[in-house]
């Protein structure tokens, strides 16, 4: 059974960094399109960044551009969100799912085209 497990969340200042990961048990990596998802108080799911099976493509919201990079290291079958720079609007709780298209992170990259989601990590940036 695919599961996927968040961690990496904490408390940051304004203007500091913290790298999330997200451990995938049960299978495989390697063939999967993993998503960042975030969900901010009273706010819905929203992408945060996607990365392809492949590695070598990614995509990000606007919001996060030149700030956030992902990356996934399939030998110890984890990807990695490198959040930098971080403002208070990054607040949120952090989930990563699954899906098997690429098509879904370069075109279409919402929450209803993930699955398997994990149970999420709490982002706070606050001074």
């Amino acid at each position: 059974q695919l599961q996927l497990v968040e961690s990496g969340g904490g408390l940051v200042q304004p203007g500091g960094s913290l790298r999330l990961s997200c451990a995938a048990s049960g299978f495989t990596l390697d063939y999967y399109v993993i998503g960042w998802f975030r969900r901010a108080p009273g706010k819905e799911r929203e992408g945060v960044a996607c990365i392809d099976s492949s590695g070598y493509h990614s995509n990000y919201t606007d919001s996060v551009k030149g700030r956030f990079t992902i990356s996934r290291d399939n030998a110890k079958n984890t990807v990695y969100l490198q959040m930098n720079s971080l403002k208070p609007e990054d607040t949120a709780v952090y989930y990563c799912a699954a899906t098997t298209s690429n098509w879904f992170c370069y075109h279409e990259f919402v929450r209803s085209n993930f699955g398997s989601w994990g149970q999420g990590t709490q982002v706070t940036v606050s001074s």
